[in-house]
């Protein structure tokens, strides 16, 4: 089976959110027909509660169109709550949570499409994610292994058959542009990622969209922004994911100012690690009708 998902990142509701940008994609994901759609983190700017409620209605109006996943990103966290205090770190994601549920690492099983599940790695001002650099607090993201072995045990109890979908805030990779890794301890966090099975991991964080291999065995697609704030003078964008048992596609959708709406650019392509058996029709990428 092929299975396809839309994959966003980074809408900064608040002063930073392009907001006709978001409008029209909020237009464009029912012709797109995605089996899922991830929100890979940073909703907000800072943490308000009228950011909150501007993403909870677009989080909403996804589910009119499939099944969602929603993880908090770096900037859904209250970080100055419990600065520097390892324990009692709910304080931390309670507005977070009264807007979009309780559960930080949803995971979404699509019968005979894929397993999808979610990592924290937003943290806020946390032992792990601390850094020579002044500017990295609060920003930075860890990968614990606890998560890891969660991961991996949601992994292993899913169908065999089944490609494993890992969502994350931080970017896995290093940014082209800003030069800079999502994660502390970024090594160890890469080979707790391979070590658990993965097979597609979608991350965000960086303002920069991407798609490139981990150790030639993880495909690993970065979402762009959809705020004011994409790297270099890109455009605004988003990623659509196919994956199918031969195969996992990237496409770029970003946004063309001159024609007011996202047009599919370019695709990545990568060959799964382990072939399954030979897919069903495949679905091709979709264009929305204008």
């Amino acid at each position: 089976m092929t299975v396809q998902i839309a994959h966003i990142g980074d809408l900064h509701f608040g002063g930073l959110a392009d907001v006709p940008v978001v409008e029209a994609l909020e237009r464009m994901l029912p012709d797109l027909r995605p089996d899922a759609i991830v929100i890979g983190g940073d909703l907000s700017q800072r943490a308000r509660h009228g950011e909150f409620q501007r993403g909870r209605a677009f989080v909403n109006l996804c589910r009119e169109t499939a099944p969602v996943v929603v993880i908090p990103g770096n900037h859904d966290v209250q970080w100055w709550w419990r600065p520097l205090i390892p324990f009692a770190k709910d304080a931390v994601y309670q507005k977070y949570r009264s807007y979009f549920g309780a559960d930080l690492t949803p995971t979404l099983t699509i019968p005979g499409g894929a397993v999808i599940t979610s990592a924290l790695t937003a943290h806020g001002v946390a032992w792990g994610s601390l850094t020579a650099r002044l500017r990295d607090i609060a920003v930075k993201g860890h990968l614990p292994k606890r998560e890891m072995q969660r991961v991996q045990s949601v992994f292993a109890k899913a169908d065999p058959a089944l490609p494993r979908v890992l969502v994350m805030h931080h970017n896995l990779l290093r940014g082209d542009v800003s030069k800079r890794m999502g994660l502390a301890r970024w090594k160890r966090a890469q080979r707790r990622v391979v070590d658990a099975g993965t097979d597609v991991v979608l991350c965000g964080h960086d303002h920069q969209e991407g798609a490139e291999m981990l150790e030639g065995r993880v495909t690993v697609s970065t979402a762009g922004t959809l705020s004011t704030r994409a790297r270099g003078g890109r455009p605004v964008s988003f990623n659509f994911v196919t994956i199918d048992p031969a195969a996992v596609q990237v496409t770029f959708f970003r946004w063309d100012s001159a024609k007011q709406r996202f047009q599919p650019s370019d695709t990545a392509a990568f060959a799964r690690s382990q072939t399954k058996p030979a897919p069903a029709a495949e679905k091709p990428v979709p264009v929305a009708q204008s």
